[in-house]
């Protein structure tokens, strides 16, 4: 890289915490690191996950600029782009929101201006129409998010006690393939359940009454239908129950399985990676917290 470069962290993001369908998100310790500078020409250096990513103007980052550049203008300059993935791609932690917040907010570097987060979502919405992804990824932290003609959002505090463990399995779902699974309507019983367990989940975390939340996340919305794409689901969600976790769910889409821990974080990852393998698939685990800060310049990491 030359001079006139910067490098922007942004972190993965858990969403939908079972009940809260398409709502709740919530920013992870886990990042990728996108350094940009001008260039004549699009390029990508890719480390670590997502290697085989598209390295020229196909890649998710290269789209959202050139977009952002139609939309508000600027000129749009090819960019020279390193990317440092910690974040495993498909797998429910937001990675390509990653891409998309990235690619804003070097718009606005390079083009010396300033949008609004409703101008981001603007041109994000066009590549990823999920709020509880994309703003953990900007701005850090507990979202609640709601989308009408506009997007409503209310960051809260999250419990500093509670680690995230992360349970990623060795294979990918996309987004779209988990979407086609969901039914098209839903009973009015269903829709009040997850109502009533979204809002127990929301109040059980802002009066940190642990006790509930096994019961605040469950659903009936996503997760019965998403859980037949995932083998061994249900044995990971009773290992992880069984050693300790407060809460177990889907992250996003899935395939990862996340779960709420005041304590034994290895114990509960361990038995998820153990429930994953006896059904024949590897996995991994992450002992995760709550990433405040979003999208920030930073300096490469070392």
């Amino acid at each position: 890289m030359g001079q006139n470069y910067a490098t922007l962290r942004v972190p993965a993001s858990t969403s939908n915490l079972g009940s809260g369908f398409d709502t709740l998100g919530l920013a992870l310790s886990l990042y990728n690191y996108f350094t940009a500078e001008p260039s004549d020409r699009w390029s990508f250096e890719i480390e670590g996950e997502g290697k085989d990513l598209p390295k020229d103007d196909e890649n998710l980052f290269a789209r959202v600029y050139i977009r952002a550049c139609e939309v508000f203008g600027g000129r749009p300059f090819p960019l020279k782009v390193k990317m440092i993935n910690h974040i495993p791609t498909a797998r429910g932690l937001g990675s390509s929101a990653t891409a998309i917040v990235s690619a804003l907010k070097f718009w606005e570097l390079f083009q010396s201006k300033e949008l609004s987060v409703e101008e981001k979502l603007r041109v994000a919405f066009e590549f990823e129409p999920h709020p509880d992804n994309l703003l953990p990824a900007l701005l850090g932290g507990f979202l609640i998010c709601a989308v009408d003609e506009g997007v409503y959002y209310q960051r809260l505090d999250f419990p500093e006690d509670i680690k995230i463990v992360v349970c990623i399995p060795d294979f990918e779902l996309s987004t779209k393939k988990a979407r086609e699974v969901l039914r098209k309507e839903i009973s009015l019983k269903d829709a009040i359940y997850n109502l009533q367990r979204a809002s127990l989940l929301i109040g059980s975390l802002c009066k940190r009454n642990y006790g509930l939340l096994k019961e605040a996340v469950k659903d009936r919305l996503h997760q019965p239908y998403r859980k037949e794409l995932i083998l061994g689901f249900n044995d990971v969600l009773e290992s992880a129950y069984s050693s300790g976790a407060l809460a177990v769910f889907l992250s996003g889409a899935g395939p990862t399985v996340a779960s709420f821990c005041l304590e034994e974080e290895d114990k509960v990852g361990k038995a998820m990676v153990s429930a994953f393998e006896r059904h024949g698939v590897r996995a991994r685990y992450l002992s995760l917290s709550v990433d405040k800060e979003g999208a920030v310049f930073t300096k490469p990491p070392a």
